[in-house]
């Protein structure tokens, strides 16, 4: 009671001190400059910014940084429209620690992305977005801002700056420019150590107009206390009612933390922490990751600040946009299936009603697409949310499979047989030994299983360390895990569970499928331009093919184009097994007119082959993708029917493939391409990146704002000279990086030379590579990373951590034993080698044994690798460059590893002629250097 009654008197007192100051002297009003207005068809940047203020300085990093085209194209030819956030001249002026005057040119650029949004946002649309968490800049990954809005007042937080809009430039959709009273830092690049901020000084509630150009003198003359006139008495009320104000405000929250019976604040509401995006339906959450969650929050919010709220109605436009639905449906069939729920499209539809529309619009989508796609064949829950909610057939298929591949594993076995029927399987997925195991089962020798933590209790670190290796070799391997993180697999969150389960699975199953493994493949097609095409084939579509093979010559009249409406009534099933099994198969299949009758019949008969009952019969009547995928390929395995007698065609096919080295790195550019999270997946890097399209994704993912989507054709692309249009585009964006790209045109992409593409790969993945350690803090000493720098700072390491051993480059012959990388991850985290597994690396044996380690060990650290142990066994110099980055990386964004002494040592200091010419070749290393010498690379 007592407390209430302060509480009450010391608002009374504010409210009362508010009006009575208020009409002393009332702020101005908020209202934006006039600004030039743009042509209807143009919107010209550099004249805005150049007339609408002072806000020279940043034009020029614009300019300087070629950040301006990257604008101006987003501005002109795109439908999300920019949103730009400027700072005054003063502000740069004014910025003293940290400052830009260390930094790289490539950490310049990124301050500047980092100033825009890839949106038009109106001030009212602030309001919407406080509620969405961090907000993506242009900068892309971790470059994130957040947004509050107080009473019509937009504070903007980046962690090391806090500031406000003081004005609108410029807000004429698609462009939205907004002047800011600080320089935006990101802790990507200044890291988190942020000093504390002084107390601000009393501002105005609402701000001024924009400055104008003639500001900036204006500002110098006033900013010495000495000259600095008196203020009017109005000015003196006015500042001693906002300190009475802060005065008493401050009292009220010093009541609220002395009273401890009364809780109002909660620990979440610093603005700048990000706790996501909430839905108060807890099952509806779950079926959505925290990305999927701020992107289809942002469309919502985007579609409510248009109109004031969203109708049944608005929602078949929003969705038809949305690249899960573009190719699945048409508008009018999206209008039917809402239909079906909502009567009256004028019904107001809130958040979670959007979130499960989209919902129902997934399940539509996967049974109507039948699997055909490789994106659906199997769970894929890194890129999508569709059937999150659980399968049980699925399942109780995905338990059976465990159970008999793993019965007999030394640590599972204790825990095996589960049970279908419980969720047993999420809670031995916890610990991360599950998944590791079947890795193993689906690629032999992916994980050496001496780095699994294999306790009966494992502590919150050991269990941490099994799913960062797990995730880690899940990649390697061809898993989609973009959205998945370790937190999600210790809570064993189902769908992410049995997603990530069903993706390896299905590289298990499918691995035959391809004429390396199978070259008796080469009876499916006619000619040696059909070999060609075989080869680029995803593993789906050759199976679809194989079926479909067998089918015709067995007289079935239908073609198989999906593994589930297509299946359904189980005919093809029936035929399919009296041509490759007629021992065990009759009539009787295809006489009764019961689908599930001949569904059972169709099982039975192929048990008789020994073939895993992946599915029930009840499966296949209800053309489930996911399980009928999985049962074609266990009858491939087990029977394929295929011959060798036209020998020709198989030696043919057998030149088709490639050679041992060009294999290898064409499977470390596929995994690293699908790593990134493109929408198209890429199945043969030879084949998929002719047409220029997937080779723009990867561009886009890199190097984000560099490709100009309106002049990119989207596949499926019939002119040859639109294949061109996209390679070139792909060429010179490449220059635009300073690739070594002399004499390479885009044809030479499209012809599919395979040197040029391997070339081009290899410098666009580096490229990669070094900006992730450019865009750390550590390293900014006015100087770019080179692949000296990553030698100077491995042998730094190594010598710091007490060891002996050196790399002399990552050509040196004396790495093929292991020992110095086992050297240099226990020198980054001496835990996490264990010597006793190690050997002496002299034999080929110890060598393997040694290499195999090395790469789960850093992959259970953390890092993103692709290379396979003969590539570290023969000094293979660019893996060995990237495992070198990636253990770099890794170490250097440790929070802790940024504050040590070392740091600095990430840029080499080369001081004598012998290292400056080691530094100048390594800088320049390209797979054309590396192509002619390839006795030193293995």
């Amino acid at each position: 009671m007592e407390f209430s009654m302060i509480f009450i008197l010391s608002n009374t007192l504010l409210l009362l001190s508010s009006s009575a100051f208020a009409k002393t002297a009332s702020p101005p009003s908020l209202s934006p400059t006039p600004a030039p207005a743009p042509a209807p068809d143009f919107v010209n940047l550099t004249e805005l910014l150049t007339v609408a203020g002072p806000f020279h300085t940043f034009l020029n990093y614009l300019e300087s940084t070629k950040v301006i085209e990257t604008f101006q194209n987003q501005a002109n030819n795109t439908e999300e429209g920019i949103t730009i956030l400027v700072p005054k001249d003063s502000a740069f002026s004014s910025l003293k620690k940290p400052s830009l005057s260390k930094l790289t040119d490539d950490q310049i650029k990124q301050v500047i992305l980092f100033h825009a949004l890839p949106h038009y946002y109106s001030l009212a649309d602030f309001k919407n977005l406080s509620e969405t968490g961090s907000t993506p800049t242009f900068a892309g990954g971790d470059y994130t801002l957040n947004f509050t809005d107080d009473s019509g007042s937009v504070h903007i937080s980046s962690g090391w700056s806090i500031t406000k809009v003081t004005s609108a430039v410029h807000s004429t959709d698609p462009v939205a420019i907004y002047q800011v009273d600080k320089v935006l830092l990101p802790e990507a690049i200044f890291g988190t150590d942020i000093p504390p901020a002084p107390a601000p000084a009393p501002t105005p509630d609402i701000a001024p107009a924009a400055d104008s150009p003639t500001e900036k003198s204006a500002e110098s003359k006033s900013s010495s206390p000495s000259t600095t006139p008196d203020g009017s008495s109005s000015h003196k009320i006015t500042t001693f009612g906002v300190l009475a104000n802060l005065a008493l405000g401050t009292f009220g929250v010093m009541l609220l933390f002395v009273l401890p019976t009364v809780s109002y604040f909660s620990p979440t509401s610093n603005m700048s922490s990000f706790v996501g995006v909430l839905v108060s339906d807890q099952w509806l959450q779950s079926q959505f990751t925290q990305v999927e969650l701020r992107t289809l929050k942002s469309k919502y919010v985007s579609a409510r600040t248009q109109s004031a709220h969203v109708t049944v109605g608005d929602l078949p436009s929003i969705f038809k946009k949305l690249k899960a639905f573009n190719e699945v449906f048409e508008e009018d069939e999206i209008k039917g299936i809402l239909a079906e729920s909502y009567q009256n499209t004028d019904e107001e539809i809130d958040f979670e009603s959007f979130l499960r529309a989209h919902l129902n619009l997934q399940g539509r989508a996967a049974a109507k697409d039948g699997g055909s796609k490789s994106s659906s064949s199997f769970l894929k829950a890194a890129t999508t949310t569709v059937h999150h909610a659980i399968n049980e057939s699925e399942k109780a298929s995905y338990v059976a499979h465990i159970n008999g591949y793993l019965a007999e594993d030394k640590f599972l076995s204790q825990f095996l047989p589960i049970d279908p029927s419980t969720d047993a399987i999420f809670d031995l997925a916890k610990d991360g030994v599950l998944l590791c195991k079947l890795i193993n089962v689906a690629v032999p020798g992916t994980i050496d299983e001496r780095a699994i933590n294999t306790k009966r209790v494992l502590n919150p670190w050991e269990r941490n360390e099994n799913h960062t290796l797990g995730l880690n070799s899940a990649k390697a391997i061809g898993c989609t895990v973009v959205n998945i993180g370790t937190q999600d697999l210790v809570e064993a969150r189902p769908h992410l569970v049995l997603g990530l389960i069903s993706q390896i699975i299905k590289i298990q199953l499918l691995a035959d499928l391809n004429l390396k493994k199978t070259p008796q493949l080469v009876e499916l097609v006619d000619d040696d331009k059909d070999v060609e095409e075989l080869i680029s084939l995803a593993p789906e579509k050759v199976l679809l093919k194989w079926m479909n093979f067998h089918l015709k010559k067995a007289g079935y009249e239908k073609q198989v184009t999906n593994f589930s409406s297509d299946l359904k009534d189980g005919e093809a099933y029936a035929y399919l097994l009296n041509a490759l099994a007629p021992e065990h198969s009759g009539p009787s299949a295809l006489v009764t007119s019961d689908p599930t009758e001949r569904a059972n019949m169709v099982l039975e008969q192929a048990e008789k082959l020994d073939c895993k009952r992946y599915l029930t019969p009840k499966d296949i009547v209800e053309g489930s993708p996911n399980l009928n995928l999985a049962f074609v390929a266990q009858i491939f395995q087990h029977r394929n029917g295929l011959t060798a007698a036209d020998s020709k065609k198989v030696t043919f096919a057998e030149m088709m493939t490639d050679d041992v080295q060009t294999s290898r790195e064409e499977r470390c550019f596929r995994l690293w391409i699908n790593s990134l999270g493109i929408v198209t997946f890429v199945n043969n890097v030879f084949e998929d990146v002719r047409n220029g399209w997937v080779l723009l994704e990867v561009l886009d993912k890199v190097s984000p704002g560099s490709v100009n989507w309106k002049q990119a054709t989207k596949p499926p692309i019939k002119m040859p000279f639109r294949k061109v249009e996209n390679c070139n585009q792909v060429i010179k964006i490449g220059k635009d990086l300073n690739f070594s790209l002399v004499n390479v045109a885009g044809n030479d992409i499209v012809q599919g030379n395979k040197k040029l593409l391997i070339a081009f790969l290899w410098q666009l993945m580096r490229f990669n590579m070094l900006q992730l350690l450019k865009n750390l803090r550590s390293h900014s000493q006015g100087k770019e990373i080179t692949d000296a720098d990553i030698l100077n700072w491995a042998n730094t390491k190594v010598k710091r951590a007490g060891r002996t051993s050196q790399m002399e480059s990552f050509k040196d012959k004396n790495l093929s034993g292991g020992i110095f990388f086992l050297e240099l991850l226990s020198a980054v985290e001496p835990r996490v080698v264990n010597w006793s597994l190690v050997t002496k690396g002299e034999t080929d044996e110890d060598k393997r044994l040694n290499a195999t380690y090395i790469i789960s060990v850093a992959r259970k650290l953390g890092c993103s690798i692709f290379l396979l142990p003969e590539d570290i066994m023969e000094v293979n110099q660019k893996m060995i460059l990237t495992l070198t980055a990636s253990i770099m990386y890794w170490s250097l964004k440790r929070p802790e590893e940024n504050t040590t002494p070392e740091a600095p040592a990430v840029v080499a200091s080369v001081s004598d002629a012998n290292e400056t010419d080691e530094a100048n070749e390594l800088s320049n290393l390209t797979i054309d250097d590396a192509a002619s010498e390839a006795a030193s690379e293995g």
